[in-house]
């Protein structure tokens, strides 16, 4: 099954981003470049959907948010 959520990259006064999954606002992670931020963002909505997934929690929906500093990421899930 494939996920597409909105992801927003918060540039940071000392350096680096920080990284906001509004869809799923447990997901707290950061990256030193935009590169990195972007790994972190995969890495960390591919860990929660398994663990959801997992547990047997709802799958949460995308919401859409206008900002002028996000992109949206694709992940699949794989039924286990």
């Amino acid at each position: 099954m494939i996920h597409q959520y909105e992801v927003i990259y918060e540039p940071l006064e000392e350096g680096g981003f920080n990284v906001i999954v509004p869809s799923i606002p447990e997901i707290c992670t950061f990256g030193s470049t935009l590169n990195e931020a972007k790994e972190m963002a995969m890495d960390a909505v591919q860990c929660y959907l398994e663990s959801a997934q997992m547990l047997g929690e709802e799958i949460p929906a995308n919401d859409v948010f206008n900002d002028i500093r996000h992109e949206f990421i694709t992940i699949e899930l794989v039924l286990s």
